[in-house]
Parts: C-alpha cells; sequence; structure tokens
C-alpha cells in the first residue's frame, strides 16, 4: 500500500502464471511470476460474445490471454488459474459448439495446466473483466449563499419593508414581487439605489471578463434592478484598473500642434535627422539632412553606414560650419549620435544648445521630417529607372527643393538666404546641340524636373490644419497621475518575458511633477528608470479614481533610446586636475570617442557594485593601485 505498482522484467527461468476471468461484459487476465504482474490484459464484449455462456466466456479469456503472451508463453510450461472449475477438464470435455472446437485448436501446441482459484481471491483478473459501473453516490444541490445579504437588506432597509407590506397585503401594483424573502421588479432583483451590495455585484459582473460597458450592464440588468444603474456601471469601468492599463483609447491622440519659437535669422536655429535603408550608391547609403528653421533652406549629404557621432560632426563642421557658422539651437530625435556624449559636449561648449524630441514623439522635429518625405519623392522620381543611382541625383534634389516656393513662407528658401531669386535654369530646346550625348542629357533632366514640379505640389503639406485636426486638446494638473503608453517592441527586458501582442498598453500610473511647455508633461517614474522622463501629451491617459496601485517597474531601453546612466566598460586614461584624481571613461554602448573625464572618487560612489580595477586597459601598476 505505500509503494507504487511496478510492473516486473520476465526472468524465464521461472514459472509463468497466468489468471484469467470473465464477466458478463468483459475478459480480462494478468501474466504473473512469483505474485508480481509482468502484464496486463482487458478486453470487453461485443455483439453476439455478450450472449455466450459463462463456460464460453470463461474459456474466451483463456484463449485471449495465452494468445497474448505467446512470446513469453510457447515453448515453456506455464500454469493458467481461472475461477471456472469445469475448465479444469478442458482437453477431457466434450466439444459443444464450432467455436470451442476454433479455441482447443488455437491452444495446442502450447504446455499448461489449469488450476483452480475461488473467485473472491482472484480479484485482480476479476476486476480487468469489468467495467466500472456509474451510480450516484451522493447527491448534492448548490445552494446560493449571495442571497443572504440580498435578503438581509431587504429585512433592514425601511422603504423595501414598505414596499414588502404592500405585496403581502395585496396592494402593490405593476411588476412588484415578493418571494423567498427577497423583493422582485419586473421579475429581477431589485436593490435600493444606495445599496452597499451594487459595487460588489458590479465588480463581479465586470471583472470576470472585464468586458466593456453595454456588454457589462446587458448582464447586469438581466438578473438586477436598481435606479441610477447606468451610471454607476459606467463610472465603476471608468476607475477599473486593468482595464486602464490594458485598453486603448477610441479617441484622437492627444495634444495640437505646437509650432517652434519662430528663428530671428537665417541658419541660427537649425534642424537635421537621417534618411537611412537607401540602397547602396558609391559607398552610401544614408542621407544627412539639415534644414534652417526660418529659410527651410536644406543640405541633403550622403554618408556612408556605419557612422559615429565624430564623422557626423567632421561632416558638419565640412559642409554647414564653413558657410554659416556655428547654430544657436539644434532639434533633433533621440538618434544615438545625437544623444552621445561626444555630440553634446562639442556643440555645448561651441554655445549650441539642443532641442531633443520628447520620449517616443519624433513629431517634435517635423519640419525635417516632412523635409524627409520631400527629398524621398524627389529621389523616387529621378532613380525609377535605376535606384542604385540616387547619389548623383542629390545635387538636383537639393537644387529643385530650395528653389521650390514654400508653402510657409510663400518663397523660395534660396531667396530668403541669399536675398535674390534663384538663378533659373534655361529650358532646353531639342536640336540646338549637335553633340549627341549633351542633347540625351538635357532632355533627361527637362523631363525630370517636369515631373517632379508636378509632384511637389501635390507634395506641399499644410501641417498646422491637417494635424489638428486630426487630434484633441488634452491637459493635465501637476500631481494627477497619468498612465503611460509605451511601444513593446523596444521594451528589451518586457519582449523577453512576454508576448508583444498581449503585452500591457499603458504603464503606471505615474504622478505629474511639472508640465514642459504646451504639450509635454514630466513624470515621477520609479527609481532606476532608463527612460528620459519627459512625455508627450498623447502618450499619457488620466488615471480615473482614487486608488492607486503600487507602480511598476518601467523595462530597460537599449542605448540610443533614452538611456541615461549608462555603465563604465573600461578605463582608457589617467590625468591629475587641480589635485584631484580624474580617469577616462569608456562607457557601455558607447564609442571611444564618447569616453569622458570622470573624477576617480565620484566615479567609485556612483558605482560601487562595478569592480574599476578589472576595467583598466595597460595602465601599469599605479593604475591598479588607484583603483582598489
Amino acid at each position: 500500500m505505500t509503494k507504487a505498482p511496478v510492473l516486473a522484467l520476465p526472468d524465464f527461468n521461472n514459472l509463468f502464471i497466468v489468471e484469467c476471468d470473465a464477466s458478463g461484459s468483459g475478459i480480462g487476465g494478468v501474466l504473473m511470476q512469483e505474485k508480481r504482474p509482468i502484464a496486463f490484459f482487458s478486453h470487453a464484449l461485443q455483439g453476439k460474445t455478450l450472449f455466450l455462456s459463462t463456460y464460453e466466456k470463461e474459456m474466451m479469456a483463456l484463449v485471449f490471454a495465452v494468445q497474448k503472451w505467446r512470446p513469453y508463453l510457447l515453448g515453456r510450461k506455464f500454469v493458467v488459474r481461472t475461477d471456472q472449475r469445469s475448465l479444469r477438464h478442458l482437453w477431457e470435455q466434450k466439444i459443444t459448439t464450432t467455436a470451442q472446437e476454433k479455441w482447443l485448436v488455437k491452444l495446442m501446441g502450447y504446455d499448461f495446466t489449469i488450476e483452480y482459484k475461488k473467485g473472491k481471491e482472484n480479484l485482480v483478473a476479476d476486476a480487468l473483466s469489468r467495467r466500472n459501473a456509474s451510480g450516484v453516490a451522493a447527491i448534492s444541490t448548490p445552494v446560493p449563499n449571495w442571497l443572504d445579504p440580498i435578503k438581509d437588506e431587504v429585512q433592514s432597509n425601511q422603504t423595501m419593508q414598505e414596499l414588502v407590506d404592500k405585496c403581502e397585503q395585496g396592494e402593490a401594483v405593476g411588476p412588484w414581487e415578493f418571494k423567498d424573502g427577497i423583493l422582485y421588479f419586473k421579475n429581477k432583483i431589485y436593490l435600493m439605489s444606495d445599496s452597499s451590495l451594487i459595487p460588489v455585484i458590479v465588480e463581479e459582473m465586470h471583472s470576470s471578463t472585464h468586458e466593456g460597458y453595454h456588454k457589462t450592464l446587458q448582464r447586469a440588468r438581466s438578473v438586477f434592478y436598481w435606479q441610477g444603474m447606468r451610471s454607476s456601471i459606467r463610472e465603476f469601468i471608468k476607475q477599473c484598473d486593468t482595464c486602464q492599463r490594458n485598453k486603448g483609447e477610441n479617441t484622437k491622440p492627444a495634444g495640437l500642434l505646437q509650432p517652434l519659437p519662430i528663428p530671428l535669422q537665417v541658419w541660427t536655429d537649425i534642424s537635421m535627422d537621417f534618411i537611412d535603408g537607401l540602397p547602396k550608391s558609391n559607398g552610401k547609403t544614408t542621407i544627412f539632412v539639415i534644414v534652417d528653421r526660418l529659410s527651410k533652406f536644406a543640405h541633403f549629404i550622403p554618408v556612408s553606414h556605419p557612422y559615429t557621432a565624430t564623422t557626423i560632426a567632421q561632416i558638419f563642421f565640412d559642409h554647414i560650419f564653413k558657410l554659416y557658422g556655428m547654430p544657436q539651437s539644434i532639434v533633433c530625435d533621440r538618434d544615438p549620435t545625437f544623444t552621445s556624449l561626444f555630440w553634446r559636449e562639442l556643440f555645448r561648449l561651441q554655445g549650441t544648445s539642443f532641442n531633443f524630441s520628447s520620449s517616443y514623439h519624433p513629431q517634435t522635429d517635423g519640419q525635417t521630417e516632412v523635409v524627409n518625405r520631400t527629398v524621398e519623392m524627389y529621389l523616387r522620381c529621378f532613380t525609377s529607372h535605376n535606384q542604385k543611382e540616387w547619389v548623383r541625383w542629390i545635387p538636383w534634389a537639393a537644387y529643385c527643393y530650395n528653389t521650390s516656393i514654400h508653402a510657409s513662407t510663400k518663397k523660395t528658401p534660396y531667396e530668403i538666404v541669399y536675398g535674390k531669386p534663384p538663378p533659373n535654369l534655361l529650358s532646353y530646346v531639342p536640336g540646338t546641340t549637335q553633340v549627341e550625348a549633351v542633347d540625351q542629357e538635357l532632355r533627361s533632366r527637362e523631363q525630370v524636373l517636369k515631373d517632379l514640379r508636378e509632384h511637389l505640389l501635390v507634395a506641399q503639406e499644410r501641417m498646422k490644419k491637417f494635424y489638428d485636426a486630426k487630434r484633441i486638446d488634452k491637459s493635465f494638473e501637476v500631481g494627477d497621475f497619468v498612465y503611460l503608453k509605451l511601444q513593446p517592441y523596444r521594451q528589451m527586458s518586457l519582449s523577453l518575458r512576454r508576448n508583444l501582442k498581449l503585452s500591457p498598453r499603458f504603464f503606471g500610473p505615474y504622478e505629474i511633477l511639472q508640465r514642459v511647455g504646451q504639450v509635454a508633461y514630466k513624470l515621477k517614474l520609479p527609481e532606476g528608470s532608463r527612460i528620459h522622463p519627459i512625455f508627450h501629451v498623447s502618450l499619457l491617459k488620466k488615471k480615473v479614481g482614487t486608488n492607486v496601485a503600487v507602480q511598476d517597474s518601467l523595462p530597460a531601453l537599449s542605448y540610443g533610446e533614452d538611456t541615461l546612466f549608462p555603465m563604465p566598460q573600461a578605463i582608457l586614461g589617467q590625468r591629475k586636475r587641480k589635485n584631484q584624481e580624474e580617469v577616462l571613461v569608456h562607457w557601455k554602448g558607447l564609442s571611444p570617442a564618447d569616453a569622458t573625464w570622470e573624477n576617480l572618487k565620484e566615479l567609485q560612489l556612483r558605482f560601487p557594485d562595478v569592480n574599476l580595477e578589472d576595467k583598466v586597459f595597460s595602465m601599469g601598476e599605479r593604475m591598479s593601485r588607484a583603483l582598489s
């Protein structure tokens, strides 16, 4: 009883014993050695076999068991045990049916003896021959106890008691009915509008499936009735924390367009971005786009990928600085190049400020995004015959863009920068040259420019008008709690542990600490969050209700999106400055060009868990002692 039954392995040096039995619905048997089971056998009787005599069923069980274990029994002497006494004389009895004759033929060739075993002792074989007969052991009737609080409320509420008295006295008219201690209205359980049971009932109806307002109302109406059902159910669903986290908003995105301040001079305030993913052309795969925010004058510079902050800075100085000097401000997205320490420190020393787009909201630099689409449209027109020649057409794209009238300024960028209309290209008259190569080149240019200007008329956008038409104005107050929407595909820790399709739509709630501008807010994120804390209003949803759940920890992002706290990877150098020991730190995830000089003591305090001694690269024994 204390050990699980385990089938024994056969020992062909010992005697095999077959125990078999039959019942009204089946036959069964067990193969054993030394009282340990080796194999079991069970077979249900069907059709004519159900109407065989007891003797024939017992004989059938013997034959089937011997045949099933033929590999074990043939050629060896074995014993068959049955609770049918008459089978002991099997070979001496008279054959009465054709079936018995066939069974005896099948048993010929086996060497066995038949022994009688009482039925009450032949338990295993008997159990295998029977089908479990289902029977009712006990009848239970569920008694709903959730009705008891409703009955108690009927007895304790004076208004409901008055209605009950009218029902019992026959004075109640219409749909009222009192039955089994419960008051019904139109065959539905009636509750007072201020009943303490309503929140419990609504929670039960809604939280099981978290359906919307209409389905929850329909579910509740099928059983209950109280005045103000609509408002109480709607308010409960609005405050449901699970629904607020996981359901999207069926409204227009929040945040009307807030144009950036208009610059006072040309090329003092610029915006920049990259167009990547282009086919390789002359070793270039990316376009570095720089746009003057006042004149809309743009430069398109092909670059190779991969590129670093150092190479992009050199390109900027070679093409922009030499023409216009250093800008006062730069608007850009959070590309790893622009957020690198090298890039920010370089421009900070030149007095240039950076205006980064808020987290997950590239529309902040909408002007450059529009220019990017326009350039891509130019290149599609120019290179429809051969896309790998797009580098050749970049100067033409820049000329066409800068000499076309801009929708917002009503002038060409060229005219605003240089104070005069752009020089016109003389239209080519076919046949005016005798050089065939020149004729083909100018014909191709004229056709491309014609197609391009037709596309440009269609591509002009009225950003403010069309942007606001699809947006709503939304604002929050400092101290409000809001949910934050993040893109799951950017969350490394989340994607490792959850299916992105089933990831929560919103995180939080988090408290608003500060309003930044007109459409951005600074949130109080959990400690250790590696996400920039300022977000556009379109990514926020106000927390409804007073209960504030425990705040989630935000997932970590890969460096280059919004990482604020990179870890030290290596120590590249050492110096003394104002009697302070400083080390040159190579930060994890950044290039060596972004290495910074840090105070050694402060670095050890900021990263107590990092063994800086292991980070030294060829610094010698003195550096090892300094870091110990």
